[in-house]
């Protein structure tokens, strides 16, 4: 049964934009789109590094910010805001890339287009994991 809140345009959409993104990054400054990646480069940047790496930071929330603007209940979660929640999270995707060497962008996105065996294996552990812990929270522990 499809969920009425399947909608395939709108992931269309949004995974067009995130390909085509990523290409323009990887053409303009021949660099993946992994947004760890960037996030730490842009904490201890090269020479004409730090300018690219904001503007990328910094346009992530401000592009979900205007497609609430057009669309305040297009999205289907919500962010705790439980301070201690957010900062494990925090510190276990930070961990978690760093183990990885790299996140579900840059693997997901970039590492799958170019063909990367290594990427593969990171994207099929990301989604095991997240398979896993979904099954874990909402069956095991009672949570939603």
């Amino acid at each position: 049964m499809i969920s009425a809140d399947f909608t395939p345009l709108a992931g269309l959409a949004g995974g067009v934009l995130i390909g085509l993104a990523s290409a323009a990054l990887m053409l303009a400054n021949g660099r993946v789109a992994g947004v760890s990646g960037i996030l730490g480069g842009s904490l201890r940047p090269g020479p004409g590094d730090l300018g690219w790496r904001v503007t990328f930071l910094v346009g992530l929330p401000l592009g979900a910010g205007v497609v609430h603007a057009f669309d305040p209940a297009g999205h289907g979660f919500a962010i705790t805001s439980q301070l201690g929640v957010l900062v494990a999270g925090g510190l276990l995707v930070g961990f978690g890339t760093q183990l990885g060497s790299g996140c579900t962008s840059g693997h997901g996105v970039c590492g799958l287009a170019r063909g990367s065996p290594r990427s593969l294996a990171a994207t099929a552990t990301f989604m095991l994991t997240a398979a896993v812990t979904v099954f874990v929270v909402r069956h095991l522990l009672g949570g939603s």
